[in-house]
C-alpha cells in the first residue's frame, strides 16, 4: 500500500501545526481566517489532512477531555518540521486567476449592456465586501492588537497583498463601468477606445 501524498494543503496544516497545537476544529477556523483567502479547502478535505500527517510521522494526535466529549488534539513532531523547511525552500507556483465575471464580461457581446453592467457592479461589490474585513484586521495588526502579534511579519505580505487586490478591482470595476456605458445598447457593436488600448499597452510596459 502506498504511502499518503503530501500535497500544499498539507503542508499548510503543518504550517498552521508549527505555530501551535489544534484540535481539528481549531484547525479548520484557523485555516479559514489566516489562509482561506489564498488557499480556500473544503471543511471536510482539512479533517482527513491531520491524520495523514500522522500516518507519515509529521504530526503527533493526543486526545484530551473537553467535558463529557474527548477531542483529538495534533502537535507537530521533528520529523514535520524538517519536512515543513524543505517543502518552504521550494519557491512553489505563482497566483491561479479564477474569476467568472471576467469570463462573462469577455462573451459580452452574447449579452445586453445592463448584463455587462451588472457584472461589474457585482465584482466591485465583492471587492468592497471583502476590504471590509480586510481593512478592519488591518487596522488591529497595525495597532499592536492582532492575534499571533509576533508572526505580524509574516502575515504583513499576504496582508498587503489582497489589501492591493481588493483596490485593483474596485479601481477596475470602476474604469470597466465607464467603459461599459459607452456603449451602444448592443455590446456586439461596441468599439474598443484607441487611448485606452495605448493606455493600458504603457502600462504593461513595467
Amino acid at each position: 500500500m502506498s504511502s499518503p501524498r503530501l500535497t500544499s494543503t498539507s503542508f499548510a496544516v503543518l504550517g498552521l501545526l508549527a505555530v501551535r497545537s489544534w484540535s481539528t476544529y481549531e484547525l479548520t477556523q484557523q485555516m479559514d481566517r489566516s489562509l482561506g483567502r489564498m488557499w480556500p479547502r473544503a471543511a471536510s478535505k482539512l479533517y482527513e489532512e491531520p491524520k495523514k500527517l500522522v500516518a507519515l510521522g509529521l504530526a503527533s494526535a493526543a486526545t484530551e477531555p473537553v467535558g463529557r466529549r474527548p477531542r483529538t488534539v495534533y502537535a507537530i513532531t521533528e520529523e514535520g518540521r524538517a519536512a515543513l523547511a524543505t517543502w518552504l525552500a521550494e519557491p512553489g507556483e505563482g497566483p491561479v486567476v479564477e474569476f467568472e465575471q471576467l469570463v462573462k464580461l469577455s462573451f459580452a457581446e452574447h449579452g445586453t449592456r445592463a448584463d455587462a453592467l451588472r457584472t461589474v457592479a457585482a465584482a466591485r461589490a465583492w471587492a468592497r465586501d471583502r476590504n471590509v474585513e480586510n481593512l478592519a484586521a488591518a487596522r488591529e495588526y497595525a495597532a499592536g492588537e492582532g492575534p499571533y502579534q509576533d508572526r505580524a511579519a509574516q502575515g504583513m505580505l499576504a496582508g498587503a497583498f489582497f489589501t492591493d487586490l481588493y483596490a485593483t478591482v474596485a479601481r477596475w470595476a470602476d474604469w470597466a463601468e465607464t467603459q461599459i456605458e459607452r456603449w451602444p445598447e448592443d455590446p456586439a457593436e461596441a468599439v474598443a477606445d484607441p487611448d485606452e488600448l495605448r493606455a493600458i499597452a504603457r502600462r504593461a510596459d513595467w
